[in-house]
């Protein structure tokens, strides 16, 4: 059972939370000291964190309080944006919004989810370079279509031929990750 519920705005360099029982608010680097930080500010674990993901930035911040026993709340931003607007409560700061996530996760009543696998964010993140890559092949390929000059065709040609490589190398440690855990490998099979 959670006894607190603590909202936190994750920017890139910083994490801003606040703290529904008491009402307080403190700033913390978004870095691993700064995680061990926000964690002595909680103290025992037992309270529910409630957070947006952003980008990548909230990756390690998720990973270190799952490590410490934290109940883990990722809320969509399209959602706490609604539940912003509904309270009439649309943040200004980043203090602000910490104070709203908090707020939602505590009405709410969120529950509390698994955090993926460093392994599946691996294979993500993999995955989405590759569709840049693929769409960066579509791209050089059309444009070949319409180039005259020699040299602009081997510049096209070395740039397809880089991106082939780099599709394979990205494919090839795909593999290599999905057939490094048992379940993944089962699964492809």
């Amino acid at each position: 059972m959670t006894n607190d519920t603590i909202g936190v705005d994750i920017s890139k360099d910083h994490l801003d939370a606040h703290r529904m029982s008491d009402g307080k608010s403190q700033r913390f680097d978004n870095d691993k000291a700064g995680h061990s930080a926000f964690i002595g500010w909680l103290g025992l674990p037992g309270a529910r964190i409630v957070y947006e993901p952003t980008g990548p930035y909230h990756r390690a911040f998720e990973r270190r309080l799952s490590d410490a026993g934290f109940a883990l709340v990722k809320v969509n931003p399209r959602q706490a944006r609604r539940f912003a607007e509904a309270t009439g409560k649309l943040a200004k700061t980043d203090r602000m919004d910490a104070a709203m996530l908090a707020r939602m996760g505590a009405l709410l009543e969120m529950e509390a989810r698994p955090v993926r696998s460093l392994l599946l964010n691996d294979l993500k993140d993999l995955h989405t370079a590759r569709e840049a890559l693929v769409k960066n092949r579509t791209a050089a390929r059309n444009r070949a279509k319409t180039l005259n000059l020699p040299i602009l065709k081997r510049h096209n040609g070395e740039r397809l031929r880089q991106i082939e490589r780099q599709i394979a190398a990205i494919e090839k440690e795909i593999m290599a990750l999905i057939k490094a855990d048992p379940d993944l490998a089962r699964r492809f099979a």
